[in-house]
């Protein structure tokens, strides 16, 4: 048995005179662990089951939780304690070790990224092929959008078509590879051959993100679609502000 409290040696104290053992003594298999973090008290209940108390009046069957082991393990200066195979667990733990401070804030974000992108997966039940297929493919698309439509809204066509291609060009840009004879090549195959297309970071050929297993949320290209045209124009609108306050301080000078 396992107790926890939030408070310091004096409430296990009491909590072993309730429990009518001599304190420290683990030969019976109690151990008590004190002062442990609020957090850390909400997320076991959630990981092992059971519920906390204040007493050991209220305990009750239901109350208690389960897990299989219960070891205590030092890292470095650190002393942690770790319980492992729990039942139904809704909560967990990642232990993250690196060398710096700058390494582990990397590792963290990453973890961060991929448990989000998980969960946006789960809730949009959807996902889009990755390695830039959907940029290729949209691009490819407004390409020949573009020549059904007249005057000047086919140029805004063109350059939102454009536009799409910096996803794959900033995959090759970063892989040090040659942009654009790449990305011709990867263009050529997705209109010639009409499949989904995608860009390898490894050599810059034309793969195929489902057979690579490179997906991307619906969400982030639903966003990207969404937001990219808003910010064009707030950026549009700002520009056009300042001409017109340039133009009026000068014509106002000019008159004075």
């Amino acid at each position: 048995m396992i107790a926890l409290s939030l408070k310091g040696r004096d409430h296990l104290i009491d909590l072993d005179l309730e429990l009518q053992v001599p304190s420290g003594n683990r030969d019976i298999g109690i151990i008590a662990l004190r002062r442990a973090k609020r957090r850390n008290m909400e997320r076991l209940p959630l990981a092992c089951g059971g519920q906390a108390v204040n007493s050991v009046d209220d305990l009750d069957l239901d109350d208690l939780g389960y897990a299989d082991l219960v070891y205590e393990q030092s890292l470095e200066d650190d002393k942690f304690t770790f319980i492992e195979g729990v039942k139904n667990p809704h909560s967990c733990t990642v232990l993250i070790q690196g060398s710096t401070d700058h390494a582990i804030a990397q590792m963290k974000d990453a973890i961060k990224d991929g448990l989000r992108a998980t969960q946006n997966c789960v809730e949009d039940e959807a996902i889009v092929p990755g390695a830039g297929a959907f940029e290729i493919a949209a691009h490819v698309h407004l390409e020949q959008f573009k020549r059904t439509v007249d005057g000047k809204p086919r140029l805004g066509v063109e350059i939102f078509a454009k536009a799409l291609l910096v996803v794959p060009k900033t995959l090759l840009e970063n892989s040090g590879l040659d942009v654009q004879d790449k990305l011709l090549r990867v263009l050529a195959d997705r209109e010639n051959k009409h499949r989904v297309v995608g860009v390898s970071v490894a050599s810059g050929d034309p793969i195929d993100p489902a057979i690579e297993g490179i997906y991307d949320n619906f969400l982030v290209k639903k966003q990207m679609l969404g937001l990219a045209p808003v910010l064009a124009e707030q950026l549009l609108l700002v520009d056009e502000v300042i001409r017109a306050g340039k133009s009026m301080k000068s014509d106002g000078g000019m008159q004075g």
